[in-house]
């Protein structure tokens, strides 16, 4: 007789923080409306049949069969559909949570990936998905929710992605657009005069409505997307600490060097040396602190 035994550690599993809000599956018929739109929470898009493209914001690019496209809150976006081949795709909308995209798409808040590796485990779960929610049998919203967390699960796995908590769930449409700025601008030498510019807010009024959402004033949550940056660039690659300061958008080192100890209780070296990875010796030993 065979036996099979798999043990798991005893340290405390985390699920993922988001609330699912709807499950949705869409076919072209004819009647398409295509126009560009946003919404407050993250959607994932499997597409399960046929081609067309997608828009987000001013960029274009064809979708077709096992891609999955991530648009984060408050990203203008629509689809296409083929004449010939109708497009037809599940959409799962999820709050509380957004996509990092940083390591592959530097200040990019969405993503598209071929998940053809993926595709029996999707379809079988996006079937189990649509049967809970037709259904509609007792706890079925538990059963949706913890079958979309696998969804994004295996997303992260493959695609070697990070989420985070999302906190601007009802953000209005002029701070998404500062909070959309700040992070894909984060190096650039960014001003709340700057922000109430491009938002057309007073910049008071701005700083009270950006607070209320996020928990941070503009130049607060600035700083900490700066740090969070940082963080990654110490930890996986062997630029300077300089560098790494004049990257995020810091006007010297040692004016980094304070908020980052203020951030985080220790320095740039200091944090270096505790979370460095995948690089070599010889490297580590080249490295200008």
């Amino acid at each position: 007789m065979s036996n099979y035994r798999f043990s798991f550690t005893d340290k405390t599993l985390t699920h993922l923080d988001f609330k699912m809000l709807y499950l949705a599956a869409s076919k072209y018929e004819g009647e398409w409306q295509s126009n560009l739109h946003t919404h407050h929470f993250t959607e994932l898009f499997y597409i399960t049949k046929g081609i067309g493209e997608f828009q987000i914001e001013d960029k274009r690019f064809p979708v077709k069969e096992n891609d999955v496209v991530i648009v984060n809150p408050h990203i203008e976006h629509t689809e296409y559909s083929s004449e010939n081949s109708p497009l037809e795709y599940v959409v799962i909308s999820i709050e509380g949570m957004t996509f990092d995209f940083e390591k592959q798409f530097p200040g990019q808040n969405f993503a598209l990936y071929n998940c053809e590796g993926l595709k029996e485990h999707f379809s079988f779960l996006l079937q189990m998905l649509i049967k809970e929610a037709e259904d509609a049998s007792p706890n079925y919203e538990i059963i949706c929710q913890n079958l979309a967390e696998i969804i994004v699960i295996y997303l992260m796995r493959k695609q070697n992605l990070n989420v985070q908590q999302s906190l601007d769930t009802k953000m209005s449409k002029e701070c998404g657009a500062a909070k959309r700025y700040i992070d894909t601008n984060y190096m650039e030498n960014i001003t709340l005069d700057l922000l109430a510019e491009l938002t057309h807010m007073n910049k008071f009024y701005l700083v009270h409505s950006f607070t209320k959402y996020t928990g941070l004033s503009p130049i607060n949550y600035l700083t900490q997307r700066r740090i969070q940056i940082a963080m990654e660039l110490l930890s996986s690659t062997d630029y300077s600490i300089a560098q790494v300061a004049s990257y995020v958008g810091f006007s010297s080192q040692s004016y980094f060097s304070q908020v980052f100890r203020k951030a985080l209780g220790i320095t740039p070296v200091q944090y270096r040396k505790q979370h460095i990875k995948d690089i070599s010796p010889l490297k580590k030993m080249n490295q200008t602190l």
